[in-house]
């Protein structure tokens, strides 16, 4: 495949990272390389630009200590620290309804640590929940390239079932048994409203 400039010129990559995006397979919707992040922000402006849903990732609180201002107009941020987020990773609306979920990636093959799930986060859903908020987990085990919707009360159960001395992971058995799986596509690339269709009252 040769790609060329408007001038005609050949286009010769770079690096190796350019390079590779030249080969096929790297074209495949299958094997991007991307995050799970990239893949959900993607998602989401697909739903907005298309008026199916408001759902923006929660920025990264960050704690500013020193400052400094070179000029009047001018300031130069030196040290700053990024706190522990209190909530989850994205919300918005969606049909009038609040949603509001985590997104959590795992190399394990058999099973997803609960260790990837924090206590502030737990409690942040259960709160929203009780507000009739929809909350889940959004799971990518990465090296099955397989995704999931984690209905609030799997992960309770599952969180329930480990403080009272259970095991710490959920295996993916019950993923298969309980959560909802989204298959990737193409655009978007992972239409995770479409499962959480069924989550709604």
């Amino acid at each position: 495949m040769t790609i060329r400039y408007p001038n005609g010129k050949k286009y010769t990559p770079t690096s190796k990272q350019e390079s590779n995006l030249l080969k096929k397979k790297d074209l495949s919707y299958s094997n991007r390389g991307k995050t799970l992040e990239e893949e959900i922000d993607e998602t989401n402006e697909f739903y907005l630009q298309r008026h199916i849903a408001v759902i923006h990732k929660k920025p990264v609180p960050i704690q500013i200590v020193k400052v400094e201002y070179p000029s009047r107009s001018a300031a130069v941020i030196r040290e700053a620290y990024f706190r522990t987020p209190s909530t989850t990773d994205y919300n918005g609306v969606y049909k009038g309804y609040y949603i509001d979920f985590d997104a959590k990636e795992t190399e394990n093959k058999t099973s997803f640590p609960l260790k990837n799930v924090h206590p502030h986060q737990v409690s942040h859903m259960e709160a929203s929940a009780r507000q009739k908020g929809i909350c889940f987990l959004l799971v990518r085990f990465s090296s099955l390239e397989r995704y999931f919707v984690v209905p609030l009360e799997m992960l309770l159960s599952a969180w329930d079932r480990m403080l009272k001395g259970g095991r710490k992971s959920i295996p993916l058995s019950e993923f298969e048994g309980q959560a909802i799986e989204i298959q990737p596509a193409y655009v978007p690339r992972l239409d995770y409203l479409k499962a959480i269709t069924q989550l709604l009252p």
